[in-house]
């Protein structure tokens, strides 16, 4: 009993601070966009525009957090510090690399985003000029993600907590002084961004060289290995990433050839539905740390009981999301105002609700894969899941209604867990030997 509770605490002492830093880093654009609302309607489209973009791109670079993570505590494991503080000290120049390569790309190519997306003569000068001031912060978004990558790899979730928090704070002062007492505008907004977001970086790399969590990579020559295999780990997780946006994106498609109304409620429910997720992810960061170290440490049954604890929390959280979404379709309809689109917006909100206790473990078992560094598995437990998430849209009446297509998510969730499953143990078997 003692041992379960010293688990379940370290599970939480991970995963509650995790929770925090996930729900706390849409604000930076939430804030963004409270401040800007005020400027005037193309200022705001503009920011939209922007967001999508930025949004796309950082999402491509996340791998630099989800690779980073169990690689170092898989070495920390083995008791290996050394080779810990070499994952980190090369993410961070892998990061830094990417990040100014990037910034150049967006600066160079800003009007040629922005005409991707449509936006018109009005919105696309503010738009550009915006996209053009944030790309400067690129690199420090990198280094915050790999920064985010390493700490978790040391099982600290509490020190990212407090820089996202920073982070925002400096934002919400900066935000309203830039753009209304300086009378920098739309492009204020961007400064303080960019400012908040180099201030959490370079926070990050005090942070790191004070606990002396990274080596300085001795030459490109002796750090070339290990950014080739963070580079190729990044790409696996690119690949994931592009499965699942596929069948999500499919999804939402089909919604829109259904109607407005449709295609409004099922934006109302997905994004409750992502938040959901969220919740998911915090246990699954605990579990790529934790799991990862015990991986490290070539300790089978430590892995094997930390995954089925982690997944036990990972059902209890879909059993309360559940009551959430039950509960609370009569809220999410008050959200809208048009009575279509509220009966639709409710009754996908059940059909949403039903999924939370296939989905939230699904989430966390994610998790427990990356600690495994079984990126195979992960891309062909996605790869299927949006297979039959198209297939049942496409080719069953399923695709005929809104309740349908969540119903379908369903589907794509079980199919997954059913990856994970039958392949949880070869998964651990080849961890344990490499």
């Amino acid at each position: 009993m003692t041992n379960t509770r010293i688990a379940n605490r370290a599970i939480l002492r991970l995963a509650i601070p995790a929770l925090g830093t996930l729900a706390i880093d849409p604000l930076l654009t939430l804030i963004d966009t409270a401040f800007v609302a005020r400027i005037g309607v193309d200022e705001l489209a503009a920011l939209g525009v922007d967001t999508a973009i930025l949004g796309f791109v950082f999402f491509g670079f996340n791998f630099l957090a989800y690779a980073t993570t169990p690689l170092v505590a898989q070495a920390l494991g083995r008791g290996n510090p050394t080779e810990a503080r070499r994952w980190v000290g090369d993410a961070l120049v892998l990061a830094a690399l990417l990040g100014l390569a990037a910034a150049i790309v967006i600066g160079v190519l800003a009007p040629w985003f922005v005409g991707l997306m449509g936006a018109s003569d009005e919105v696309a000068g503010p738009a550009v000029a915006y996209l053009r001031i944030r790309g400067l912060a690129t690199p420090a978004v990198l280094l915050v993600t790999a920064g985010h990558g390493a700490f978790r790899g040391y099982q600290d979730t509490r020190t990212p907590f407090r820089v996202a928090v920073g982070i925002n704070v400096i934002n919400l002062v900066l935000d309203p002084l830039l753009i209304f007492v300086v009378g920098l505008g739309l492009e204020g907004a961007a400064l303080g961004t960019v400012i908040a977001q180099w201030v959490g970086a370079l926070w990050f790399l005090q942070l790191i060289r004070s606990r002396g969590m990274a080596d300085r990579p001795t030459g490109l020559r002796k750090a070339l290995p290990t950014i080739l295999a963070l580079a190729r780990n990044g790409v696996l997780v690119s690949i994931r990433t592009g499965f699942l946006l596929l069948g999500l994106t499919f999804a939402a498609a089909t919604a829109t050839r259904l109607g407005p109304a449709d295609i409004a409620a099922h934006q109302v429910v997905m994004q409750v539905w992502l938040l959901a997720a969220m919740i998911a992810d915090a246990f699954a960061i605990a579990g790529q740390a934790m799991v990862a170290e015990a991986v490290g440490g070539r300790e089978s049954r430590t892995t094997d009981d930390l995954s089925r604890r982690l997944l036990l929390w990972g059902v209890l959280t879909g059993v309360v999301l559940m009551s959430a979404f039950f509960l609370g379709g009569p809220a999410l309809a008050g959200l809208v105002t048009d009575p279509t689109v509220a009966a639709l917006t409710v009754s996908a909100a059940a059909v949403a609700g039903w999924t939370m206790p296939i989905g939230a473990p699904l989430f966390v078992a994610d998790g427990i894969f990356f600690g495994l560094l079984a990126f195979g598995t992960i891309i062909v437990s996605t790869a299927l899941g949006s297979a039959v998430l198209v297939t049942l849209i496409s080719v069953t009446p399923l695709g005929d209604s809104l309740d349908g297509i969540w119903w379908a998510m369903g589907a794509m969730l079980a199919v997954r867990g059913l990856v994970f499953v039958f392949g949880y143990k070869r998964a651990v078997r080849t961890a344990l030997r490499s």
